[in-house]
């Protein structure tokens, strides 16, 4: 009901809270153990095993999964994975405060960004059909719609592995990402399941005695640990920048396809519901892809279009005073507009002499 709804969307919250600040903590923890001429994680040291702050941060990683896992238990799978983008947005505000790293214009657009799109969303939510027990999550799994669904992944998954990876894959970020969405939204569906059983489990039934809980434990540590394997393979290759926003979508995508073909999610939605989720998240999408693809971009003058670059020019020649004093007081926004200032100065200076 409206409760576990709630319930799963205050633990999605604190759960992109703490893996957001668990980032943080890691990288202090290894920028102290740099800054005592430690033998570096890059280089096969192992020192930050002792750095406290590393370990809150390993605990804090294992608190927000724990509390992403239990969110499954309450709330539509449509609802708690496009919230994992918040882990980003914390990690990037908390990056900018803590270790004095610089959030461009495209940053902080995206940062508003992902928070529009994850209201709309959470307005939007998809109130799935009811599914309280292992017997129920049993029949739903026997659905053909949801059979045909896990074939076509897991076909897919292998001819990706073993026909299109070892041509493409060095290549081509989409084959090994796809890899990893595709059995990720059937590991999504385990965890839902493995959740539904650790809540009869808590309540006293017999869960323990039930084959089904145990296939679903099994699957989900194999399907996880494709995910990381391929995960790692194209984070290997590529730049993180372009998987991690690549990955999120293809990762919801499936997840959401997968929700609403097992669940049947979006059965009992209204028109504005549906339009409004896939704004949501597409919204979230765009946020994403503005906070890490553009993340190094600096934001000069010249990325105007071309009539404010010529309105600019002509305010520059007859305010150059006004728009000296602007560009100082927007140095963090407008890094470049001031050296243009200084440049055009030291051409005055070099005319005068």
């Amino acid at each position: 009901g409206r409760a576990g709804l709630l319930a799963g969307l205050a633990l999605a919250l604190a759960s992109s809270a703490f893996i957001g600040s668990s980032f943080i903590l890691k990288k202090k923890g290894l920028l102290r153990l740099c800054r005592r001429g430690r033998a570096r994680a890059g280089q096969g040291g192992h020192s930050y095993l002792q750095e406290w702050l590393w370990w809150a941060g390993l605990l804090c990683m294992g608190v927000g999964e724990a509390a992403n896992f239990a969110a499954y238990a309450f709330a539509p799978a449509t609802l708690v994975t496009p919230l994992g983008a918040l882990s980003v947005l914390v990690s990037t505000v908390l990056s900018s405060v803590f270790l004095n790293e610089q959030l461009n214009v495209h940053g902080k657009i995206g940062c508003i960004l992902s928070i529009l799109g994850t209201t709309v969303m959470v307005i939007h939510a998809p109130q799935e059909e009811e599914v309280s027990s292992l017997e129920s999550m049993a029949e739903k799994l026997k659905d053909p719609g949801f059979i045909v669904f896990a074939v076509c992944v897991l076909v897919s998954s292998l001819l990706l592995i073993f026909v299109a990876g070892p041509r493409y894959g060095h290549s081509n970020v989409l084959v090994y990402v796809l890899v990893c969405s595709a059995i990720g939204s059937l590991s999504v569906s385990c965890v839902k399941g493995l959740g539904i059983a650790l809540k009869e489990l808590f309540s006293g039934k017999p869960v323990l005695k039930q084959p089904l809980g145990w296939v679903l434990l099994v699957c989900l540590v194999m399907c996880i640990s494709i995910q990381i394997n391929y995960l790692n393979k194209a984070l290997d290759i590529f730049n993180t920048s372009v998987v991690t926003p690549i990955y999120y979508v293809l990762f919801t995508t499936a997840v959401m396809i997968c929700s609403a073909i097992l669940f049947k999610e979006w059965q009992h939605m209204m028109l504005d519901n549906i339009i409004g989720t896939i704004s949501g998240f597409l919204t979230i999408v765009s946020g994403i892809f503005l906070l890490h693809t553009l993340r190094d971009m600096s934001f000069t003058p010249d990325l105007l279009p071309l009539f404010l670059q010529q309105g600019r020019a002509d305010l520059h020649t007859s305010w150059r005073s006004a728009d000296r004093y602007l560009s100082c007081q927007h140095q963090p926004l407008l890094p470049s507009v001031d050296k243009g200032c200084q440049s055009t100065e030291e051409d005055e200076k070099g005319e005068k002499v």
